[in-house]
């Protein structure tokens, strides 16, 4: 058996930055860090845009608005002190129509009670920064948005963690609890933890039930698939957002510039069968095609949330014609036949609260002095990844 002060399950950006919190605090303890797939950023934390989100969407008392705002700054000061890439190429938000342009001063005013710079800009002004850019009468302008590898800043942070003295365990994943803090891993390992935490993402859930948690909980897995640019004429400058529904946290098909500076479109944000459910028939699980379909499909009948406008919106998106003239609204021209190949798709982790058949909009950590539960480290959770990181260790595992 190995013994450790503190074992986390799951190597992803969260799992990683709660294990370098803990390293940086208490150099003198043992730590253990337990990862299914061969390497860190096998999943969502390796499969999202690498966007370092500024923190103008999300209301001034939300975990998600503090946590932006702070891991904005921190991992951009991240990313310079090891040398690592960063486009700083900032990012629009513009309105369609006349209806959208309220909630783009509602925005401006979200992003100012939490200490965020935006600004409110006009037509001519949204001109200078990129012509190509169409809004109706205003646009939000982020100067703080920018974007990053987040595959490199996963491999730079797992790098730290071993120079540091963490024990990784790859290939290797959770198998059950035996009790008394103490779990089975897929190699019959036995470790025993006096403190663990469960960072698991799409497995979050099952993970905290085997530990008494997430008993009002479960996740439904989205799938989000970008359209990438190949032409000659690159449609935008800075990254251009549309104004979102702010009552669900999806923010609508987007122009995203990469770290290398490749123009894509998207996501998706389709409802998916099974949990790793990324193409045909991979990581197929019955088990979870049971559980999931039942929740989407009780979902699909009673169109809460608007689930059911929603899902049928976002199969439509696999039509390239549908996916690029989304787009094309916030935009004067668009070299559609650029837009040729789909990306890597990713899965988003997202809580469903099953007593309100709602989707959860902010973190959700629950847990007692022998386990920690990650249950909603929903986006942005990669720009969130080093202060939420603090929050849960302050909050939950030395208190």
């Amino acid at each position: 058996m190995i013994r450790v002060d503190f074992l986390i399950i799951g190597g992803g950006i969260i799992g990683l930055s709660i294990a370098r919190e803990l390293i940086n605090r208490f150099p003198d303890k043992k730590i253990a860090l337990l990862e299914k797939e061969p390497d860190v950023a096998y999943h969502s934390s390796g499969r999202n845009s690498g966007v370092l989100h500024a923190g103008f969407y999300y209301t001034a008392d939300s975990l998600k608005a503090k946590f932006t705002r702070e891991g904005n700054t921190q991992i951009r000061e991240y990313c310079y002190e090891n040398g690592l890439k960063i486009n700083e190429c900032k990012k629009v938000v513009v309105a369609k129509n006349e209806a959208e342009v309220e909630t783009i001063f509602e925005l401006e005013r979200r992003g100012k009670a939490n200490g965020v710079k935006v600004q409110v800009i006009d037509e001519k002004e949204l001109l200078e920064i990129d012509p190509n850019v169409l809004t109706t009468q205003f646009a939000l302008y982020s100067p703080t948005t920018a974007t990053v590898d987040p595959v490199e800043v996963n491999l730079t942070i797992k790098n730290e963690l071993v120079r540091k003295g963490i024990s990784l365990f790859f290939s290797e994943g959770y198998y059950r609890s035996l009790g008394s803090n103490t779990i089975e891993t897929t190699k019959n390992r036995i470790i025993s933890g006096e403190k663990i935490i469960n960072a698991a993402g799409l497995y979050a859930d099952r993970i905290a039930e085997d530990f008494g948690f997430s008993k009002d909980y479960t996740i439904i897995p989205f799938k989000g698939i970008y359209l990438k640019y190949h032409g000659e004429h690159k449609t935008v400058k800075t990254n251009v957002y549309p104004v979102p529904n702010l009552k669900n946290p999806f923010l609508g098909v987007h122009f995203t510039i990469t770290v290398d500076g490749t123009v894509k479109i998207g996501p998706t944000s389709v409802p998916a069968l099974w949990r790793e459910n990324y193409a045909g028939m991979d990581n197929f699980k019955l088990d979870e095609l049971i559980a999931i379909f039942g929740w989407e499909g009780l979902l699909f009948l009673t169109n809460s949330f608007n689930f059911r406008s929603l899902t049928f919106d976002e199969i439509r998106k696999y039509q390239k014609k549908y996916f690029i003239g989304l787009a094309g609204k916030m935009v004067h021209q668009i070299d559609s036949k650029g837009f040729s190949e789909w990306g890597r798709p990713g899965i988003r982790a997202q809580l469903l609260n099953k007593r309100t058949k709602e989707l959860v909009m902010d973190f959700v950590v629950e847990g007692d002095h022998h386990s920690v539960h990650v249950l909603n480290a929903v986006s942005p959770a990669f720009t969130c990844s080093f202060p939420f990181a603090k929050y849960v260790v302050d909050n939950y595992i030395i208190n």
